[in-house]
């Protein structure tokens, strides 16, 4: 009876322990890996998905289990980051930037921001082609691995910045807080296959992929906050 007891206390023990590693999951990628050839090529994105990104995920669970970042959202978490470990801010980062980048990418050619966002660009930044001058630079800028991203502050503006590694506008450390809502990877596992120390080509290149859509959505969500 008490190996009985003993077993099933150890099995509820394991669920548990699961469950709490469960927290945070990877949404499934919204295209096939080969959707985005004109200009992220499969080989790239299936690494980048199944093995970068999966590992943040994986890594930010196990940075919160038994703490009392458990059951907090991740926007929670980033907010105040600084009061954590280095793996939970780096993971934190690394899980929330992938899988905004994911959805913010599409095989659909020629999409086009909404006639709010766009009036909003036109108003911050003069024309879109001025901005994705902006976005590209701080790109092309960012030493070493990091993120280039259009946010939106706490007024309602557009603003383009840089961070580092995971880093991000939504952390309490960021120079720039605000609501990202387009984020371009500048590490180099997310272009070095095909681009080698290129990066300009791939900055260039990833207009192309642009989910305007989806953007605008996080766009008209951000400024309701």
């Amino acid at each position: 009876m008490m190996n009985f007891f003993k077993a099933t206390f150890l099995l509820s023990a394991l669920v548990m322990g699961q469950a709490a590693i469960a927290q945070f999951k990877q949404a499934p990628l919204p295209y096939a890996y080969n959707a985005l050839e004109r200009a992220v090529d499969a080989e790239t994105m299936e690494i980048h998905y199944s093995k970068h990104g999966a590992a943040y995920t994986t890594n930010l669970n196990k940075a919160v289990a038994g703490t009392a970042m458990e059951k907090e959202s991740l926007e929670k978490i980033l907010a105040k980051v600084s009061t954590g470990s280095a793996a939970l801010r780096n993971n934190a980062g690394g899980h929330y930037n992938h899988e905004l980048f994911w959805t913010i990418l599409t095989p659909n050619k020629d999409t086009k921001p909404s006639a709010a966002l766009a009036a909003a660009i036109t108003k911050d930044f003069g024309s879109i082609d001025k901005l994705k001058e902006q976005l590209n630079k701080a790109g092309a800028d960012r030493f070493g691995s990091g993120w280039a991203w259009l946010a939106v502050d706490s007024k309602g503006k557009l603003f383009v910045s840089s961070t580092a590694n995971q880093d991000n506008p939504l952390m309490d450390i960021a120079e720039q807080k605000g609501t990202p809502i387009l984020g371009i990877d500048v590490w180099e596992h997310a272009y070095y296959l095909k681009y080698q120390n290129k990066r300009a080509d791939y900055l260039g290149a990833f207009w192309t992929i642009v989910n305007w859509p989806e953007v605008s959505r996080r766009y008209e969500a951000a400024i309701k906050k």
